[in-house]
């Protein structure tokens, strides 16, 4: 990664983040209504609105890998982090009808170079989301830019929001994260019962890729249920059941993603396959996502299955696609003052030779103490994963804080 390009796309975006905050706070409505709900300027004629949110997310990590028969090599890792560090902008412009967001990483995490790939040279992935929301009609809204595709409910849940430390490995190896394109966004009531239709067109390769369109495009469907009625305060899109609902809620659903001529492991994730000669593998990748979610009176139970084909199988190359299913099921309970205890189970297969997964049984037990919700928290959990034939695997402890206003 180029150092002085990296330097000039911070001393861009504090620049930016300068001249923002100045304009608004000469010629604009200054609010602030609380810890975590960020800084907001609304112009005064009420044809702009710019939304500044910041966080912070510093994880401790230990882990003891007891499969280790190499006495050569340390069984024992820690690592210090900030895991995630990340400023957002929203708002409206014109009129509330039009509404924008914009999410930069900063993050080492957040950012990494696609040098290796020769696609961008030392160009760093910062932005996260960049997109545009007309809503033209009731109910129906048009995303156009860069966002988080309607894949899987775990992948939709902020990285601010969950319940454990992270999200599941299901979700690692079967999201179908962000993309470049159009959404077309829909919500349905009959009675309580409310559906939410969401439709995608996107490139296919992921975020921040500006060489082109490689293969095909990528097509995504997502249809969601709530048989029960909405959740409180969108509780269908947070972990943990910290508005302890008064009534059952249920929200289920299922996803469905064609990426034509993919050359990246996942779709828009992973590596990009090359053959022996270093030219770029194509083959179409399709994906299955379902999710539940329940919660009542603290209890909460959120679980999900993904599977992923690819239209070809082969041998050929020095990466292979991820192909297989996962299962995840995790549930909690909210104490009194805010003391939650989870527990997690998850399950890897991959799909024959030809997939570049790995079979994995995972264990994780977490404890969380919210200060302010999910703005302000302290999160830790002890995980053991393994391959299902082998006795041994490793064990894991991490320590996170989340911060964000």
């Amino acid at each position: 990664m180029n150092k002085p390009t990296i330097r000039r796309g911070f001393r861009s975006i504090f620049a930016v983040c300068f001249f923002v905050l100045m304009t608004c706070n000469v010629s604009a409505q200054f609010k602030m209504p609380r810890f975590g709900k960020g800084l907001s300027f609304v112009a005064k004629d009420s044809t702009f609105k710019l939304k500044f949110n910041a966080r912070i997310q510093s994880l401790f990590v230990v882990e003891y890998d007891a499969a280790n028969k190499d006495s050569s090599i340390s069984n024992t890792s820690s690592n210090f982090m900030i895991r995630r560090a990340r400023i957002k902008f929203g708002g409206y412009a014109f009129s509330p009808k039009i509404a924008y967001k914009i999410e930069l990483g900063l993050s080492a995490n957040d950012i990494s170079s696609s040098q290796e790939d020769g696609l961008g040279g030392d160009a760093a992935r910062i932005i996260l989301d960049a997109v545009v929301q007309w809503k033209f009609a009731k109910n129906y809204e048009l995303w156009v830019g860069q966002t988080k595709l309607p894949g899987n409910r775990e992948r939709i849940i902020s990285s601010a929001s969950l319940q454990l430390v992270d999200r599941s490995l299901v979700n690692s190896r079967f999201n179908i994260d962000r993309d470049m394109g159009l959404q077309l966004r829909g919500k349905w009531t009959f009675g309580n019962f409310v559906v939410k239709p969401a439709l995608a067109f996107t490139q296919g390769e992921g975020r921040n890729i500006t060489a082109g369109n490689f293969g095909g495009f990528s097509y995504t469907a997502r249809l969601d249920f709530n048989p029960f009625g909405e959740f409180a305060k969108k509780g269908d899109y947070i972990g943990g059941d910290l508005t302890r609902e008064d009534k059952p809620k249920l929200a289920f659903a299922i996803a469905g993603n064609y990426n034509d001529r993919a050359i990246r492991q996942g779709g828009q994730l992973g590596a990009f396959v090359k053959d022996t000669l270093g030219n770029y593998i194509e083959n179409s990748l399709a994906s299955c996502l379902i999710d539940l979610m329940f919660k009542y009176k603290g209890f909460s139970i959120h679980s999900e299955f993904g599977y992923r084909v690819a239209l070809n199988q082969f041998d050929a190359t020095t990466k292979k696609f991820n192909t297989g299913y996962g299962f995840n099921v995790q549930m909690g309970y909210l104490f009194m003052k805010n003391y939650e205890l989870a527990a997690r189970f998850t399950m890897i297969r991959k799909d024959g030779a030809y997939s570049g997964l790995k079979n994995i049984n995972e264990y994780t037990l977490g404890f969380s103490k919210y200060i302010v919700g999910h703005n302000l928290k302290v999160q830790t959990d002890l995980g053991y994963a393994h391959d299902p034939i082998e006795p041994l695997g490793v064990f894991r402890f991490r320590l996170q804080v989340e911060m964000q206003f």
